[in-house]
């Protein structure tokens, strides 16, 4: 059994870590650390885990952590991580970061998105963790830069359109709605129950998200020049989910069999992605609690454009499921381990 902790146990991504991992054949949970609730049982603090672990939130030193686990989930803020990851990294531990800290291959555009980067000399090890792209390379991996949520939508959504080269990238429009566990656990005024139900609104308009740089960087490994996109969030009146609706301008000899066949040459043996029959659409309904991705598209023969649709529960696949896979992929389990439900409903 593989020994196995979460540094920063208390947020949404925190307590999805934990619930997977305690129903995760090949691993222990053995350490989880919180400030704001050192000394008080996991499943206090999270009743959903009743019976599920003992474990008791810890304020651990890098060098008590050390000794505990072998793997680590970094589930805290951006600059947090990459003040603990070198120390982890220096004592031969394994670790996927679920920070923003590095995912960015250039400091110069993290710096010009966060802030001053302190372990930029990582940065080109690290591996971006969307399994579906770069699963050998994770596999000999030790650390993994685990992907924001809205990016993992819509780069699984364009990668196989972008390979394919049958659209203009610089037509690329990305509108996406995420539910507010997105915005974190902390207690703020604009995901208070009054401030988001019955409305919907969009939010970093204007190409202000931090991760629209992070899209760009990877939807750019397919191109000869670089792109960029109009990326809009907004915010859903609901607990967790992912839509993101993307417009592209398509070649106009391409048919839609011949996207069908891209889709499906780089998708159907993935285990995470679904590639939907014709006229059915994701939902985020259909995804929630799971760590599939669903993916559909129409094509728009008045304006020559393809929407594409994507689904994913973006405390899961776009967080804490895909920080498992990767787990899973770099110490060699099988890919699926621990993650194998299908998704709640209603």
């Amino acid at each position: 059994m593989l020994n196995v902790a979460i540094i920063g146990a208390s947020g949404y991504t925190g307590v999805e870590l934990a619930r997977i991992l305690c129903n995760h054949p090949e691993v222990r949970l053995t350490a989880a650390t919180s400030r704001q609730y050192a000394g008080q049982a996991l499943s206090q603090v999270f009743p959903s885990l009743r019976q599920k672990t003992d474990l008791v939130c810890e304020n651990l030193s890098t060098d008590e952590l050390c000794g505990r686990a072998d793997f680590f989930f970094t589930a805290v803020p951006h600059k947090t991580a990459m003040d603990i990851v070198p120390a982890l990294l220096a004592a031969g531990k394994k670790v996927v970061d679920l920070s923003a800290d590095f995912r960015l291959r250039d400091v110069a555009v993290y710096e010009e998105w966060y802030q001053k980067h302190s372990a930029a000399d990582l940065l080109k090890e690290a591996v971006y963790g969307l399994p579906e792209l770069y699963r050998e390379r994770i596999r000999s991996s030790r650390l993994i830069a685990n992907p924001g949520c809205y990016p993992t939508s819509i780069i699984l959504a364009l990668a196989p359109l972008l390979k394919g080269a049958v659209i203009d990238p610089r037509s690329i429009i990305a509108d996406s709605k995420s539910g507010t566990s997105g915005a974190g656990r902390a207690a703020q005024v604009g995901s208070l129950f009054c401030e988001v139900a019955d409305g919907f609104r969009a939010y970093k308009v204007g190409g202000t998200h931090r991760h629209t740089p992070e899209i760009e960087q990877e939807i750019n490994t397919f191109l000869p020049e670089p792109v960029r996109i109009s990326f809009t969030p907004h915010l859903l009146p609901i607990s967790r989910g992912i839509l993101s609706t993307i417009y592209a301008q398509l070649h106009p000899e391409i048919q839609h069999a011949d996207v069908t066949q891209l889709y499906e040459k780089m998708y159907a043996q993935e285990p995470f992605v679904r590639i939907l029959p014709d006229n059915n659409f994701p939902a985020t309904q259909y995804v929630r609690g799971s760590n599939f991705c669903d993916l559909g598209f129409k094509i728009d023969t008045r304006t020559g454009r393809i929407i594409l649709m994507s689904a994913i529960d973006n405390i899961v696949k776009g967080a804490a499921g895909q920080a498992v896979q990767n787990m899973n992929l770099m110490c060699g389990f099988t890919e699926t381990a621990g993650l194998e439900g299908a998704p709640f409903f209603p």
